[in-house]
């Protein structure tokens, strides 16, 4: 089981009831185990870090990246976070919220075959 940092539990309560665009169009596709069977969990807390979608089968993340994540600064903070989720052995996919809008096949074939 991973750890996680309790306090920012109502963090993740508040951004599941408050999900973007892409997230809930996203989420539509993967809650109810409708991929290969395989659970997804939305806005979990592992170790410091609140990942969008987590699939504890597959230890895969799923980050949907918006606008703040362009910037140098959020592409550095994307790098740590990555960089501590694989040394915990989970497997990342980042998307674009954009591909998610407009691409979704292209996304769900991604993460198809990761599973």
């Amino acid at each position: 089981m991973l750890s996680y940092d309790k306090r920012l539990k109502t963090l993740s309560q508040y951004l599941r009831n408050n999900m973007t665009d892409a997230e809930k169009m996203l989420w539509s596709k993967l809650r109810q185990k409708q991929l290969k069977g395989h659970p997804f969990y939305r806005q979990k807390i592992i170790g410091k870090y609140i990942v969008d979608f987590y699939c504890p089968k597959a230890n895969l993340v799923i980050e949907l990246d918006g606008g703040q994540h362009y910037s140098e600064t959020g592409k550095a903070k994307d790098s740590i976070r990555e960089d501590a989720l694989r040394e915990m052995g989970i497997k990342v996919l980042r998307f674009f919220d954009r591909d998610v809008l407009e691409n979704m096949g292209g996304v769900m074939e991604g993460i198809w075959s990761c599973l």
